[in-house]
């Protein structure tokens, strides 16, 4: 089994060392947690306002009052809404006629 060193994230070199849970790199000296290099982020995962997965099909409530474009009404806090589907974008949420982005949801369980 061979252990490939990982690289530092602010100079991109390869001579580090773990300290307590921390990789510190000997050239320019910064730290970072050591599972960062081991694990690799899923950014096709989209997440709600408190960090949670969502899938599609899920029930959501709206955390903030959220103007609607185009209309004069709002979609208030509490709102749930069910049966969303997940698109990619800066809108990542379809529900029904509405786009909305998932920082300003919330899953129900």
């Amino acid at each position: 089994m061979s252990t490939t060193t990982p690289t530092c994230p602010q100079c991109t070199l390869e001579d580090n060392h773990i300290q307590d849970a921390q990789h510190v790199c000997n050239i320019c000296g910064y730290e970072w947690p050591a599972n960062i290099a081991e694990t690799s982020p899923d950014e096709d995962v989209i997440r709600d306002s408190n960090g949670t997965p969502l899938a599609d099909g899920d029930t959501v409530m709206i955390i903030k009052d959220l103007k609607v474009k185009g209309g004069s009404n709002a979609l208030k806090v509490g709102t749930k809404i069910k049966n969303i589907r997940l698109r990619s974008g800066d809108h990542d949420i379809e529900a029904g006629s509405y786009m909305l982005k998932s920082e300003f949801l919330r899953k129900v369980s």
